[in-house]
């Protein structure tokens, strides 16, 4: 049933929705950047070294080992490419958001706890599994952004995003500080290492659809489900309704101005998250010496903490100088924090660094990304979130796919995480280039003033 008079800035409705990003955080934040990346790396280098050549073998594809998941990454986010896209008209035109985001959220969730499953035989089984849950992933969250400018107005949406970021980062930290204890005393309470990593990777996906689900009780449905036309089905409904928007986009510039920048900086920004473990666990990028496990997570807790109040801060910081000059504060932090990568990380002090680097990209990591997310919000037509939100997801959290690609190409050519790390830099440049060419103005009166044929 839907809301006969829906109402905007109420807190009851606003925590549940922030509760989402609460609970799918930790597919980000234990799976995506913490353990799987690693725990398949050593398995597939297990893997590898029956080949002369040292590469382990995908169906019979040679990958280096510390590529296969980039690769995984890349090939998630081009399967959102031609299904996102698509699945936010339908939800657009059937007003099925809520019903879509549940679907897609337990799919994600399942897909995760399944990888309890992945040991030496099956390590490709873990990059399977990644792909179709970072798939759910980021069809559930396309039509949860898409609940933003219904649940919150135009003047506090910068405050209602940076909110929810904070609670994920929250979230996402409180069970990462569980996983890492357990992962730290694992071998003291007689369990394996490999299976503590198996045990905390499932635990994700527990904490995903089980915190999910007050979500799903404070959220409610804006219009009434639409029935089809005769001889029509969803899926062919939302190839029409997806032309349409094809046609009409001309008629936001400025939008698709800003989804350029997004994608451009986003992209930066994705890799990093993605690959930040990977690249730190590699002898490579300090010196030759490998950098505990327990270290990697420790550093990455912090940054989920400080997170959560960088969030909240980018909010208010949004309000004193304004939206788009917010971001390219924190594009510029983030070009320093990449350079910094590339040509640090080496001399004695390398775990200091590491540290410090950590509490620079927790400081613009949440509000760059919410600042981003209640910006487009405001250049948007009303009634058509989630179809433009799916545009915006193909480059959101991780699932941008021209920077993992590039990074695991460059690793695998050269030999080098570090050809990977400045290859990224590309991107904040780009978006700092093209950003201030926006006039937000514009794209809100387009948002507004338009009205579909």
């Amino acid at each position: 049933m839907a809301t006969a008079q829906p109402m905007t800035n109420d807190r009851r409705e606003i925590f549940g929705w922030a509760m989402y990003d609460w609970a799918n955080s930790a597919f980000s934040t234990t799976v995506g950047t913490v353990f799987l990346g690693p725990y398949i790396a050593a398995l597939a280098a297990q893997a590898a070294e029956a080949h002369a050549d040292g590469l382990a073998r995908f169906f019979g594809i040679p990958v280096a080992p510390d590529s296969f998941l980039p690769y995984c990454i890349s090939l998630s986010v081009f399967l959102q490419v031609l299904f996102l896209p698509i699945l936010g008209a339908i939800a657009d035109y059937s007003h099925l958001r809520k019903r879509m985001m549940q679907i897609f959220a337990t799919i994600g969730a399942v897909c995760t706890v399944a990888m309890f499953f992945v040991v030496g035989p099956t390590w490709w089984l873990g990059g399977l599994l990644f792909i179709i849950a970072n798939l759910s992933f980021g069809a559930a969250i396309v039509f949860y952004n898409a609940y933003l400018p219904d649940i919150a107005t135009e003047e506090e949406r910068d405050r209602v995003s940076s909110y929810g970021w904070a609670m994920g980062y929250l979230g996402g930290g409180i069970l990462l500080a569980l996983n890492l204890a357990f992962f730290i005393f694992s071998e003291d309470i007689g369990v394996p290492s490999d299976l503590a990593v198996r045990i905390n990777l499932a635990s994700a996906g527990i904490w995903w659809i089980g915190f999910a689900f007050l979500t799903w009780q404070r959220l409610r449905p804006r219009h009434a489900a639409r029935s089809l036309p005769q001889g029509e089905n969803y899926v062919s409904i939302g190839f029409k309704q997806l032309g349409k928007t094809f046609r009409e986009v001309k008629h936001f510039p400025e939008t698709l101005k800003f989804l350029l920048a997004y994608f451009l900086y986003n992209d930066g920004i994705q890799t990093v998250i993605a690959v930040s473990s990977t690249f730190a666990a590699a002898p490579i990028a300090r010196g030759g010496v490998e950098l505990p496990q327990d270290t990697l997570i420790a550093v990455i807790l912090m940054i989920q903490f400080v997170a959560f109040g960088g969030a909240l801060f980018w909010g208010r910081l949004a309000k004193w100088i304004g939206a788009k000059q917010s971001i390219v504060v924190s594009l510029i932090i983030w070009s320093g924090v990449v350079i910094y990568a590339y040509s640090g990380l080496q001399g004695e002090s390398r775990v200091t660094e590491f540290f410090v680097l950590g509490i620079f990209i927790a400081l613009v990591l949440g509000g760059s990304q919410a600042i981003s997310r209640s910006l487009f919000a405001q250049m948007i037509p009303k009634g058509r979130e989630a179809e433009f939100y799916s545009f915006y997801e193909v480059s959101e959290r991780g699932t941008s796919w021209t920077g993992p690609l590039i990074f695991g190409l460059a690793n695998q050519i050269f030999g080098s995480l570090r050809y990977g790390i400045i290859a990224l830099i590309f991107y904040f440049i780009a978006g700092l280039i093209v950003l201030p060419f926006v006039n937000v103005k514009k794209a809100m009166d387009d948002a507004k003033s338009y009205k579909s044929a």
